[in-house]
């Protein structure tokens, strides 16, 4: 008899957040001069714009969910960085971060209530709504530099390889290069 384990999908989405990140990250390393910061249509208006939210927001709700106090100076440069190789390393240390917390996940703390600094506000939440929202969060985003990705000289890369196991033979280099095993990123 197979038992549900309410922590596997968190798991799998930690998994799939670092290795769509790999994957569109490398893809924006290939832009040309001036494509990263190049004004686009979208919610933030480049390339650049957009990764340095998603990283900042990455920062604040992995920070909360760890117990850390980082709250709104996460944000506090809007902008933190001004290349795509100071970026890469940054955005891999949090996706890192964020596996190994939901490596960690057990049903209670899924559940426990995670008090977010807000700058003059506390917002208390369960863990489990906080990491929803981070996934969809990222997701939205990654679609737009996705999307902005169209429109470069840069062909957008395929992001979706990344839960099922029929997808295996599609994201071998990128597991390599994080150093998991397939095993791992399927139970």
């Amino acid at each position: 008899m197979t038992v549900f384990d309410p922590c596997r999908a968190f798991r799998k989405l930690a998994y799939n957040n670092a290795l769509a990140n790999v994957r569109l990250l490398d893809a924006c390393l290939r832009l040309q001069p001036g494509e990263f910061e190049a004004h686009r249509t979208s919610f933030f208006p480049s390339i650049k714009m957009t990764l340095n939210h998603i990283i900042t927001v990455d920062w604040f709700y992995v920070d909360g969910l760890e117990g850390g106090s980082l709250g709104p100076d996460a944000w506090k440069i809007e902008e933190p960085f001004d290349t795509l190789e100071a970026l890469i390393p940054e955005q891999r240390n949090v996706d890192a971060r964020l596996v190994a917390l939901c490596e960690a996940l057990t049903p209670d703390s899924l559940a426990a209530t995670i008090r977010l600094d807000r700058g003059g506000r506390f917002q208390e939440e369960r863990a489990d709504d906080i990491l929803s929202h981070l996934f969809q969060h990222q997701t939205h985003h990654r679609g737009q530099v996705h999307a902005m990705l169209a429109e470069s000289s840069v062909r957008p890369p395929q992001l979706d390889e990344f839960i099922v196991n029929d997808d295996a033979r599609f994201r071998g280099g990128e597991i390599a290069a994080l150093g998991w095993s397939e095993e791992k990123l399927m139970r």
